[in-house]
């Protein structure tokens, strides 16, 4: 990943996640601007802007800035001397500047339906297919990120995630034999399919009404049940339920407070709990890593400096 430098003039095209306009001491307004490009996130600040240039340089747009690299508070900023729409001409795409490097949509779908293959049980089977088969589901899993600020923050990173996930389950499971696969697998590709109807889109994504309301989790348990009504399986079959069950204690012991809506009462939900966990530490202090330029690095995600030494 790029590391930029106090000093150095940047000219490059970024996506603005955020702004916001504020008014100076003497009266004049200027722009907060919130800008990324492939998961570099920096604050750019544009002096003076004009009535034209808020109308502009509105949330999600694309921009070519050229600015300076300051050191404000500790923290690196940007300076904006100049600042334009993209135009069709220069042939950029968002999904490109909201992209991680190595992480391939295609590749990673065509992994993910070899997967689901590995399910046995045909009623698990034909849930996870008639899920997987609706257009909207599929195209917003192969887009959105898994979580806004702390872990796959980028496009198809909530797909890079249940992959991952599901990889690690298919390693593991051999050494637990007690463990009902099918189980532990099928949630694996479910768990995180409320997060489909959590996040208005892959751009710059928010939470919907819905997400807002009642959270993925719910949502997620709501789609099962609806696929399987449809397919008629009752909702009182026991490999739904377990399934369900490891869904809503995917985040621990309800007493921890990450949000699980139950706690893990059998073998398979304390298994997918603790392959999620590890899955999504270690892949939040991987992007700090990235990221920083220190040996220490304070990560929101474990509040707390964490170690980022990358000869280390």
């Amino acid at each position: 990943m790029v590391q930029w430098q106090e000093g150095e003039t940047i000219t490059d095209f970024f996506l603005i996640k955020e702004r916001e306009i504020k008014q100076a001491s003497n009266g004049s307004e200027y722009a907060n601007l919130t800008i990324e490009r492939n998961l570099h996130v920096m604050l750019a600040r544009l002096w003076d802007i004009t009535i034209e240039q808020k109308q502009q340089f509105l949330r999600k747009s694309i921009v070519k800035v050229e600015g300076t690299v300051i050191t404000y508070r500790g923290q690196l900023q940007l300076n904006i001397n100049r600042i334009r729409l993209a135009t069709e001409e220069d042939e950029v795409k968002v999904s490109e500047l909201i992209s991680r490097e190595g992480v391939q949509r295609e590749a990673l779908w065509h992994e993910l339906r070899l997967m689901m293959e590995e399910v046995q049980s045909k009623t698990l089977r034909s849930i996870i297919k008639s899920l997987f088969s609706e257009k909207t589901i599929r195209e917003r899993l192969t887009t959105i990120p898994a979580s806004k600020n702390y872990h796959h923050t980028y496009y198809a990173g909530l797909l890079d995630h249940i992959v991952h996930v599901t990889g690690c389950a298919l390693q593991l499971l051999p050494l637990y034999p007690h463990v009902n696969r099918d189980v532990v697998l099928s949630t694996c590709l479910l768990h995180d399919l409320g997060k489909t109807e959590l996040f208005t889109e892959a751009v710059a994504p928010d939470y919907t009404t819905a997400g807002e309301f009642i959270g993925h989790i719910t949502l997620g348990l709501e789609l099962l049940n609806d696929a399987a009504k449809e397919a008629g399986i009752p909702r009182s079959n026991v490999e739904l339920l377990r399934v369900k069950h490891c869904i809503a204690s995917q985040f621990g012991s309800v007493s921890e407070g990450f949000g699980s809506t139950v706690s893990p009462k059998t073998a398979e939900a304390i298994f997918f709990h603790h392959i999620k966990q590890m899955n999504t530490m270690l892949h939040a202090l991987e992007m700090v890593q990235e990221r920083s330029n220190e040996d220490w690095t304070y990560s929101p995600m474990f509040k707390r400096k964490m170690y980022t030494n990358k000869e280390g």
